[in-house]
């Protein structure tokens, strides 16, 4: 009796032994695969630090002729003259940054009302197929839109929208200006108006998809204390999704300043600088698009300057937007 009690403890003592090994076994082998996951993850992570780095010195190495003849006072340069070498990118600049200020001051709104649309009143048997298809409009390549604008839009809004805009708009007195000249329908605000309808399906679907997170319960307890679908979305929806609304408008906004195809199509490519958003204009990279193929030395390295201003003007917005959003945060919490 007492050989088999003892036999059954040293059974026991084996088998307690045996399964703590296996859970050390275990540990050992999820530590190791933990390790691996946070190298790999890491690895990933810094790819693209490294390739961004790459990107600006490489950029800056190029341009550096450039910006060595020029220095600072190349930002604000009128001048572009390839026979003499006198480069300068205020045309340049100036064309990237109202053809995205114009582009979201359309895109913007449309792409909010889509939004709450999809979200908020839309009927069930309409959200799929409005969502697709804008998601389609996504994926149109920006050739097809360059295109369009050209050969439909742009003989449209010469016949039309230029001459409606001149006769309202541009009898005003401060405003006048800019709705003056010729109306041959491509222009600096043809092309913010292309590129008003590239961005809208990215910061659409962005909304629509922050939208959608906010917590049903938060929805339906304003509901009932009696508010109406505005207060809603102003009180609940919009403080609740604030992050993700900056960031679509953001993502539009990038996708505005580095367009490329579609502005050389309509923005009509020259090196002059206007008051009237009807007049021709050049971007950054419709400068680059254009002029790459057959530019050398200095003109090559103006080229790459241009590049790396645009990089810049990129960091600048976005970085000024992430500020804003640490500023918001901080005033609600202090509010609260």
């Amino acid at each position: 009796m007492q050989l088999s009690q003892g036999t059954s403890m040293d059974s026991v003592d084996k088998m307690d032994k045996q399964s703590e090994a296996n859970m050390v076994s275990v540990a050992r082998r999820q530590g190791i695969e933990d390790f691996i996951f946070h190298k790999l993850t890491l690895g990933f992570s810094l790819l693209v630090l490294f390739a961004l780095m790459g990107i600006i010195i490489s950029l800056l190495i190029n341009a550096w002729p450039s910006l060595s003849k020029f220095g600072v006072q190349f930002v604000w340069r009128v001048e572009w003259d390839i026979v003499n070498e006198e480069f300068g990118a205020a045309i340049a600049v100036f064309g990237t940054l109202v053809s995205a200020v114009i582009a979201l001051l359309i895109a913007v709104p449309l792409s909010f009302g889509i939004a709450l649309f999809l979200t908020e009143t839309c009927p069930v048997y309409l959200r799929r197929p409005l969502g697709t298809a804008i998601e389609l409009l996504a994926a149109v390549p920006s050739i097809i839109y360059g295109m369009f604008g050209l050969f439909v839009f742009a003989p449209l809004f010469a016949d039309y929208g230029q001459p409606a805009l001149q006769s309202t708009l541009g009898k005003m007195p401060l405003v006048g200006s800019l709705f003056g000249g010729a109306m041959n329908g491509v222009g600096i605000l043809a092309a913010g108006i292309v590129l008003a309808f590239m961005i809208v399906p990215f910061i659409a679907s962005v909304m629509r998809d922050v939208f959608e997170i906010v917590p049903p319960i938060l929805r339906e307890s304003a509901y009932g204390l009696g508010c109406t679908t505005w207060e809603v979305v102003r009180h609940i929806v919009l403080p609740y999704t604030q992050k993700g609304v900056i960031g679509g408008v953001m993502l539009g906004l990038g996708r505005a300043l580095g367009e490329t195809m579609a502005v050389t199509f309509v923005i009509g490519n020259s090196q002059r600088l206007s008051a009237s958003l009807f007049a021709p204009g050049t971007t950054i990279a419709s400068t680059l698009a254009n002029e790459f193929g057959e530019a050398d030395d200095l003109h090559l390295s103006t080229l790459f300057a241009l590049g790396f201003l645009l990089f810049v003007i990129t960091f600048v917005v976005l970085s000024v937007a992430k500020i804003m959003l640490i500023r918001a945060e901080k005033a609600k919490g202090t509010k609260t």
